[in-house]
C-alpha cells in the first residue's frame, strides 16, 4: 500500500506555475547557500559520491541501511554511494588546513536504496553538508544552540526573500528555536511514539530542536537512530519545523558537534560497535589528530517543500516512484518532477 495522502482540498502548485515553482526552487537554494556561508564562514569545495568501502568514512546512519556498491575496474577497489558525508567532511577539514573557526560546505547527493516511500522520503537524497572546526573551549551546549539559531535564522531570511518575489506563498515560519531535549519530551508525553512526540513539539513551538538523539532514554529506546561514530549524542540533534501541509513535524537539518576519542568509545560500546576502532577514521579520532568539530546536513529538498508548502518531495525533486505512489499523486494533481 502506498504511504502517500494528501490533506483534503491540497491544491499542487496552487499560485505558481510549474515553470515559476522551478524558478522558486532555484531562488531558493541559491539565497539559503549564500546565508549560511555567510552566517557560519564557511568555504564552498567539491565532494565525492562515493567512497572506498571498508575506510570507516561512509555514514552508516541506522546501521541496516545497505550502501549501493560497485566496483571500479582500473582501481581494483570497491566503492560505495555515500548516504552522507558526516565523516569525509572532518577528514576533509584536517586534510586541507583549515583554521579553527573556519568551515567547509558542499552540495552531497546520495541513494539511499532502503528509504520508505512516502510525502517526505526518496530514494535520492539531496543536502548541503557543513562542517566547521571548534575553537578551543567551544565544544558545548551553547555552541550548539547558538549554530542552530544562526541556521534558522538563515531559514527565515530566505522565506522572506522567497515571498517578496512570490507574495503567494503561504507559509510562515517562526525564527524563534525553542530548545527541548529527548527525555524531557518522553517524560512530557510517555504515551506517545518518537514521531508523536515529534509532531506534538513542533506543533506547539512552530520551530523546534531536539537535543539528544541515539542515546537510550528511560523507556530503554533511542528517539531515533544515529550512529555512533560521529555525532556526540549528548551534543546533537534534529531541527524540526511544524508543517502546516502535511500536519506534521518536518526535519530540515540532523546536526551536531562531533565525537571525540571518549565519546567514541563510549559510544560504540553501547551499540556493540567496538571493532569499528580499528578503522582509519577511527583510529585519527581515537588518538586526537582529527580536530574537534561540528556539522550537520540541510535537505536542500525538504527546505524547497517547507519554503513552497509543497505536500510531496517528488514535487520538488526527480526520482523514481512506486506505482502506488505514482497513482496517489495523480489523483491529487499533483505532477511528480
Amino acid at each position: 500500500m502506498s504511504k502517500t495522502a494528501f490533506p483534503a482540498g491540497y491544491r499542487a502548485n496552487a499560485g505558481l506555475s510549474l515553470f515559476e515553482t522551478q524558478a522558486a526552487i532555484s531562488l531558493v537554494k541559491k539565497t539559503f547557500e549564500t546565508r549560511l556561508c555567510e552566517e557560519l564562514d564557511l568555504t564552498r569545495v567539491s565532494a565525492p559520491l562515493f567512497v572506498e568501502c571498508g575506510t570507516g568514512i561512509n555514514d552508516d546512519l541506522n546501521g541496516v541501511e545497505r550502501a549501493v556498491r560497485f566496483d571500479i575496474r582500473d582501481a581494483k577497489k570497491d566503492a560505495e554511494v555515500v548516504h552522507s558525508l558526516a565523516k569525509w567532511k572532518r577528514l576533509a577539514l584536517w586534510k586541507y588546513g583549515f583554521p579553527a573557526g573556519k568551515g567547509l560546505y558542499t552540495d552531497m547527493n546520495a541513494i539511499r536504496r532502503d528509504e520508505e516511500l512516502d510525502n517526505l522520503h526518496s530514494v535520492y537524497v539531496d543536502q548541503w553538508d557543513w562542517e566547521k572546526i571548534l575553537t578551543p573551549g567551544t565544544r558545548t551546549l551553547d555552541t550548539l544552540k547558538d549554530t542552530v539559531r544562526r541556521i534558522a535564522g538563515c531559514i527565515a531570511d530566505t522565506l522572506d526573500a522567497l515571498k517578496a518575489a512570490y507574495p503567494v506563498i503561504p507559509t510562515n515560519l517562526s525564527r524563534t528555536v525553542t530548545f527541548v531535549d529527548t527525555q524531557t519530551l518522553l517524560d512530557r508525553y510517555p504515551g506517545l511514539s518518537a514521531k508523536e512526540r515529534e509532531n506534538a513539539a513542533a506543533k506547539e513551538y512552530g520551530t523546534v530542536f531536539l537535543i539528544g538523539v541515539g542515546a537510550n532514554l528511560s523507556d530503554g529506546k533511542p528517539h531515533d537512530g544515529r550512529a555512533p561514530d560521529y555525532d556526540d549524542w549528548s551534543l546533537n540533534g534534529d531541527l524540526l519545523y511544524w508543517f502546516e501541509p502535511l500536519g506534521c513535524a518536518l526535519e530540515i537539518s540532523s546536526m551536531g558537534i562531533r565525537v571525540n576519542a571518549s565519546s567514541m568509545r563510549s559510544q560504540l560500546a553501547a551499540s556493540g560497535k567496538t571493532r569499528r576502532e580499528a578503522l582509519d577514521f577511527h583510529k585519527l579520532v581515537l588518538s586526537g589528530t582529527l580536530p574537534d568539530t561540528i556539522g550537520g546536513g540541510i535537505g536542500q529538498s525538504r527546505l524547497c517543500m517547507l519554503l513552497l508548502a509543497k505536500a510531496h518531495v517528488g514535487e520538488v525533486q526527480s526520482s523514481v516512484w512506486d506505482e502506488e505512489t505514482i497513482r496517489a499523486c495523480e489523483g491529487a494533481g499533483v505532477k511528480l518532477l
